[in-house]
C-alpha cells in the first residue's frame, strides 16, 4: 500500500502534508502535489494533515488512475519538503468537481 494525492489537490496545493512526511516523498507540480509511491513508507501521517482531504490510501477503490498520475509526475516534478502558502483561490476550489479535466497542469512547480 501507498498513499496518493487525488484531484482535490488541484488548484489548492496545501502543503501541510509535506511538513510531516518523514521520508520527503512529495513532489510539486504547478497546481498540485503528488506522492512518489516507491518512496512512501505508508505511515499515514500526511493524510489527516490535508485540509482538502486529497490524500488517500491506494487501497481505496477507484484510485488506480491517481496511482498512475502520482507515479508518473513524481518522476518529473521537483521534491518539496517545506510548507508553502496554498494557491490564492484554494478555498474556492476545495471540493470542486471535475478539477482534473478543467485545471490539471503537467508543468512542474518550484520545489524547495
Amino acid at each position: 500500500m501507498t498513499y496518493i494525492v487525488n484531484d482535490n489537490c488541484i488548484k489548492c496545493k496545501y502543503t501541510d502534508c509535506v511538513e510531516v512526511c518523514p521520508v520527503d516523498c512529495f513532489y510539486e507540480g504547478e497546481n498540485m502535489l503528488v506522492i512518489h509511491p516507491d518512496e512512501c513508507i505508508d505511515c499515514g501521517v500526511c493524510e489527516p494533515e490535508c485540509p482538502a482531504e486529497a490524500i488517500k490510501p491506494d487501497t481505496e477503490p477507484g484510485l488506480e488512475k491517481w496511482l498512475q498520475i502520482n507515479t508518473e509526475y513524481a518522476e518529473k516534478w521537483p521534491n518539496i519538503t517545506m510548507k508553502k502558502d496554498p494557491l490564492p483561490d484554494a478555498d474556492a476550489h476545495d471540493g470542486m468537481e471535475g478539477k482534473f479535466e478543467k485545471f490539471f497542469s503537467a508543468e512542474p512547480g518550484e520545489g524547495d
